[in-house]
Formats: structure tokens, C-alpha cells, sequence
């Protein structure tokens, strides 16, 4: 009955297991961007800095881009299900570990372990969202589970951070444990069984799949697109407070105007991938490399600032689908699964990168004037690889179209 359920749509149209794993994508992103708001709480119960309390964000990061690919060839054998299912148990224990974590070691090393199911997770929940639903619904079933992360970020991050206020820091990751336990048992509820292990795929012929010339330059743009995106996001904070001049109140209520638009970014970006990717995928790294150069002006304005923090939600996540289903397309059978989570990893990398070029900018280059402009910069590199992307696809195609002609003039 279980795999019945799932298999129908809901009144919108959408299979119940895709909303599973929104659930899935909420805990997580719930728990990454969470320890923003308890640094405080963290630093000052385990007896450590701020800076090193903050190593836990980077931690994470470090975690979901090692272990994205390593959990993806250990699960590869196993049904899709089973592994989202296990990789939820992961999550769920690692939270655990979090709020019973002693000391500042275990803690990083429990947060470690938690990350380590987020790039799998989302790699392999891609796979099955996309084989829940028509050809022409694919980037929309990507775009509809990652909605689960934007919500995270627009209502789970701030709830936590509350929770910590109020009870303590350890009483969030009860929270999310408590979230991830629910979210298994929706996931081995509502998603599609897949009956038997998974054809076997040698890892060889998966590394192949990955080292195509378009999976890697997919995962550059990926890489290059976020790393503008946290370039300014990490240091959103100080720049709303010391540039534009709002006062530290100001800055949740902003970041809230951030969070929609990245739903709408997200909703947005799926729609109109499944029309046509590659002109969604151009358009969006455009449209964010000019949110994030006319954020350089708009900073120095309340009203304007408060409008782009929306914009750059929208524009950041448009890009999310149109990202992860161009790889998803090259990486194509034998790779799909490994390509996928490589990409989760490429946009962790990114916020990586984009934290420490923004921290480099304000520390040993212009200042804080400058933020804005180096992220757009780094987003028009992602943008430039995109467009030799889509040349070389025009080379190859326009090569195939004469090859029969080519061939038959051969045979003459």
C-alpha cells in the first residue's frame, strides 16, 4: 500500500515521495546553516572562540564535499530507497551526537559525520525525483525537493536559533534529530520502492562518466556560481550593518526578504529549466552576475537594499535546477549517481571558496566596498564556462549532422 501511495500524485499533481524528500532536504538544510545563529551559545558553553566555533560551518562544508562522493560508491549497490533511508539514519544519529557532544572535538567530529549524508542524499534524491515524473518535469521535481532547503533556511535556521536562545544550543539538535527521524519515516513511507540492488557499475566506468569534458565543466559552473553567491552571503551581516547602516535588529527580518526569494528563485528556476535548460541556465548566471554588481550601489541605500537581498535569493537559487539537471543530462546513465552528488559537493566547495574570497577582500584587498564586485566577477567566470559548454555542444552536433553525408561520400 506504501508503494501504491507514493506513486500518486497529490492534488497538485506532484508524487507524494517527492514531497518525502523535501522533508528529507529540510532537516538537512536545517542543521548546515543553523550553527550560524548558536556561535555565541557554542563558543561560550564549550569554552572556545568564535572563530573556532565558526570552523564548525567550515567543517560541514569540508564533510559534504569528502563524503558526497565516498557514501555515493558505498551505497551504490543498494536500492535508491534504502540508501536515502540509510543516509537519513546517518543524519538523525550524527544530530544526536551533536546535542550529547561533551566538548569541542566531538562536536566538530559529530557535525563531520552529519555532513557526510547531505551530498548523497541530495545526489541520489535528485535521481529519484527526476524518475518520479515526466521528461518535460524534471528540473521542477529537482527545484520541488530542494524547496526543502530554502525552507530550512527561511524557517528552520531562525527557529532553531530561538530554540538555542532559549534553551540551549544542544536543544536545536534535539529538534533536528527529532526532524530526522521523521523525515526517514516519510522517505520509507512515501518514496517509490525500486525493487532489487542496483545494476552494478564499476567505479571505473563512474570516474569516466565524471571526467567527460561537459560533467566537469558542469561542475566548474556550479562551483563558480556559488562561490559569488557566499562571497557575499557569509559577510551579509556586516554589510547590511556597516555599509547600508541597519542596526543588528535589522538583519533577521532581512534575511527573511532573502529566504523568499529563495523559494521563488528555486520555483522559478525549475519551471522554466524544463522549458529550456540551457537558456535558464545562461540567463539565471546572468541575472545573478548583475543582482550581485548592482548590490554595489543598492548597499547604499535601506530601501534598495532591502529589495536586492530578495533579488539575490531569486537569482541565487534559479540557478540550482538548471545546475544540477545539466549534469544530471552529461553524466547520463552509468554516471548519474556519482555526477550528481559531485555536484551537491561543487556547491559546497563554492560557498567554501566564496567565504574565503569575501573574507580576503575585506581583510587584505579593497574592504567591504569591493565584496560585491568580486563576487560578480567570479560569477561571470561561471557564466563564460557555461557558454563554452553550450559551444562545444554546438560543435558536436553541428559534427554529427555531417558525419552521415561525410560517411555515404566515403562509401562512394
Amino acid at each position: 500500500m506504501a508503494g501504491m501511495a507514493s506513486a500518486q500524485p497529490s492534488r497538485s499533481g506532484i508524487p507524494w515521495g517527492l514531497y518525502s524528500l523535501t522533508a528529507g532536504a529540510f532537516g538537512i538544510g536545517t542543521t548546515e546553516f543553523v550553527i550560524m545563529g548558536l556561535l555565541l551559545q557554542v563558543a561560550g558553553d564549550l569554552h572556545v572562540s568564535i572563530a573556532a566555533a565558526g570552523l564548525l560551518i567550515s567543517g560541514y562544508a569540508l564533510g559534504v564535499f569528502v563524503g558526497a562522493p565516498l557514501l555515493t560508491v558505498a551505497t551504490s549497490r543498494m536500492p535508491r530507497k534504502a540508501a536515502l533511508v540509510a543516509l537519513m539514519i546517518i543524519f538523525t544519529l550524527g544530530n544526536l551526537a551533536c546535542a550529547l557532544a561533551p566538548n569541542y572535538e566531538l562536536l566538530m567530529a559529530a557535525r563531520v559525520l552529519t555532513s557526510l549524508a547531505h551530498g548523497t542524499f541530495f545526489g541520489i534524491g535528485s535521481v529519484v525525483a527526476t524518475g518520479m515524473v515526466p521528461a518535460d518535469r524534471k528540473a521542477s521535481a529537482i527545484s520541488i525537493m530542494f524547496t526543502g532547503l530554502t525552507v530550512a533556511t527561511l524557517l528552520g535556521v531562525p527557529a532553531g536559533a530561538w530554540l538555542g536562545l532559549h534553551l540551549g544550543w544542544r536543544a536545536t539538535f534535539w529538534a533536528v534529530a527529532g526532524i530526522g527521524v521523521l523525515a526517514t519515516l516519510i522517505i520509507a513511507a512515501l518514496v517509490p520502492a525500486d525493487h532489487g540492488s542496483r545494476e552494478r557499475i564499476a567505479f571505473a566506468d563512474e570516474l569516466r562518466a565524471i571526467a567527460r569534458p561537459q560533467v566537469l565543466l558542469g561542475l566548474l559552473m556550479t562551483v563558480l556560481g556559488f562561490a559569488g553567491v557566499f562571497t557575499v552571503f557569509t559577510y551579509i551581516q556586516p554589510l547590511l550593518t556597516r555599509v547600508t547602516g541597519f542596526s543588528e535588529g535589522a538583519v533577521s527580518p532581512i534575511l527573511l526578504v532573502f529566504g523568499v526569494g529563495l523559494i521563488v528563485g528555486n520555483l522559478l528556476g525549475g519551471r522554466l529549466a524544463d522549458r529550456r535548460l540551457v537558456s535558464t541556465l545562461l540567463g539565471s548566471l546572468v541575472a545573478l552576475a548583475l543582482v550581485l554588481a548592482a548590490m554595489t550601489f543598492a548597499l547604499h541605500s535601506k530601501p534598495a537594499a532591502i529589495v536586492f537581498a530578495g533579488l539575490l535569493g531569486v537569482a541565487a537559487f534559479a540557478t540550482v535546477s538548471p545546475l544540477q539537471l545539466r549534469v544530471l543530462q552529461k553524466a547520463e546513465g552509468a554516471g548519474q549517481n556519482l555526477a550528481s552528488s559531485f555536484n551537491i559537493a561543487a556547491f559546497n566547495l563554492g560557498n567554501a571558496l566564496g567565504a574565503w574570497l569575501g573574507g580576503a577582500v575585506i581583510d587584505r584587498g579593497p574592504g567591504f566596498g569591493a565584496v560585491t564586485w568580486a563576487a560578480a566577477l567570479v560569477t561571470v567566470l561561471g557564466l563564460f564556462v557555461a557558454l563554452w559548454s553550450v559551444r562545444l555542444d554546438r560543435v558536436r552536433h553541428a559534427a554529427q549532422t555531417r558525419m552521415p553525408a561525410h560517411t555515404v561520400g566515403q562509401e562512394l
